[in-house]
């Protein structure tokens, strides 16, 4: 559109006056090699692919900045463990006699928090950081799905922690995070491995909960922060929390 305003507004004194967008000279060559321009011009302009350039990596780092500063990031939190809270209630209610029940519930960005150090790093990530981070074994509760740990143990319903740190150097310092955070009470903590072929968290975490299964605990709810964490079924109902910082496959 712009070569065409610009074509229909170039006029001087023998082809019009700015304005008058249709007073062409029908015998004016001039005029005629003006509309093949500006036809050529335009089936250039249809046939230029649109530019799909991503979000900016700045803006992106704003957004989840305003997201968890607003306060949206906590409610949401907040939201999807009264989801869960409610419906451990109500299994709970429900459990047949010899039902062996549990929860399922992921670590990082689920029940403990890294936000201060993905803060302190501006979203980077340094590994050396999150390695000595990890081993001081202080990360802070995420309150509301501690909440439904605890509430699940008032119940009688066992807690099974299942993450994608590795076993090999994490162990320790996790198992005295949860105890510090005020969660040492669970029946399993199961944790990555680097043995045999790597698979993905998905399937990691479906294949554990599968072997959990035929223990004979029955998983009434799996909580966590990845779609992966979730994938793979073999549990009654599962429950996301927000994670605005990574995304693991």
């Amino acid at each position: 559109m712009l070569f065409l305003s610009l074509g229909l507004m170039a006029t001087d004194a023998n082809h019009g006056f700015p304005g008058s967008a249709y007073n062409w000279h029908q015998d004016c060559a001039l005029c005629r090699g003006c509309i093949v321009g500006l036809c050529l011009a335009l089936a250039g302009c249809r046939s230029a692919p649109a530019l799909q350039e991503p979000l900016n990596l700045s803006q992106a780092k704003e957004a989840v900045s305003r997201y968890c500063d607003s306060g949206d990031y906590a409610r949401d939190i907040s939201s999807v463990a009264m989801q869960a809270l409610a419906w451990v209630e109500e299994r709970a209610a429900k459990r047949k006699n010899g039902e062996h029940l549990a929860i399922v519930l992921d670590l990082d960005e689920t029940v403990l928090s890294n936000e201060p150090l993905i803060r302190r790093l501006d979203y980077a990530f340094i590994p050396a950081e999150w390695d000595a981070w990890l081993k001081k074994a202080e990360l802070p509760a995420i309150e509301p799905i501690r909440a439904v740990y605890r509430r699940a143990r008032e119940l009688g319903i066992d807690v099974l922690f299942v993450t994608g740190r590795r076993e090999a150097g994490y162990r320790a310092c996790t198992e005295e995070n949860l105890r510090r955070a005020g969660m040492g009470d669970y029946a399993r903590l199961l944790m990555g491995t680097d043995k045999g072929p790597q698979r993905s968290n998905a399937e990691t975490k479906t294949a554990q909960r599968a072997a959990l299964e035929k223990e004979g605990f029955v998983i009434v709810a799996n909580v966590g922060d990845q779609e992966s964490d979730l994938a793979g079924g073999h549990a009654e109902r599962s429950f996301k929390v927000p994670d605005p910082f990574y995304f693991m496959p």
